[in-house]
C-alpha cells in the first residue's frame, strides 16, 4: 500500500517540473514574440521587461552550459530547447508513471 503513496508523490514532484518548464517556454516563447513586434523599442516595452527579468535564471543556466562560442544572442534559443528537454524528460516520466500506478490514479 505504501509503494501507490510513493509513486503519487513522484508524480506530484514531476507534475511541477513539467508545470515549471511550461511556464519557462511561454516566458521565452513571449520574450521571442515580443522582440519580433516591438522591434527597436523593445527595451521600453513593459512586458517585454518583465519578460527579461523571468528568463534571466534561464539564461544564464544556458550561459553556463554552453560552450563560450555559443554567442549571447543565441542564448535564448539554447535556453528554449534546454528547457524544451526537460518538458520532454518530465511529460515521458509523466506518462511511465501513470502506466506503473494504472492511468485512473493520475486523473486525481
Amino acid at each position: 500500500m505504501a509503494q501507490p503513496f510513493k509513486e503519487k508523490r513522484l508524480l506530484l514532484l514531476v507534475e511541477i517540473l513539467k508545470l515549471l518548464a511550461e511556464i519557462a517556454l511561454m516566458c521565452l516563447l513571449g520574450r521571442g514574440v515580443l522582440a519580433i513586434l516591438a522591434g527597436p523599442r523593445r527595451e521600453q516595452n513593459l512586458f517585454y521587461q518583465l519578460f527579461q527579468v523571468l528568463t534571466r535564471p534561464l539564461l544564464r543556466g544556458a550561459r553556463l552550459v554552453s560552450p563560450k562560442v555559443v554567442l549571447d544572442r543565441h542564448l535564448p534559443v539554447v535556453a528554449f530547447l534546454l528547457v524544451s528537454f526537460v518538458w520532454i524528460v518530465a511529460t515521458i516520466t509523466k506518462i511511465d508513471i501513470c502506466v506503473r500506478i494504472g492511468v485512473h490514479l493520475c486523473k486525481a
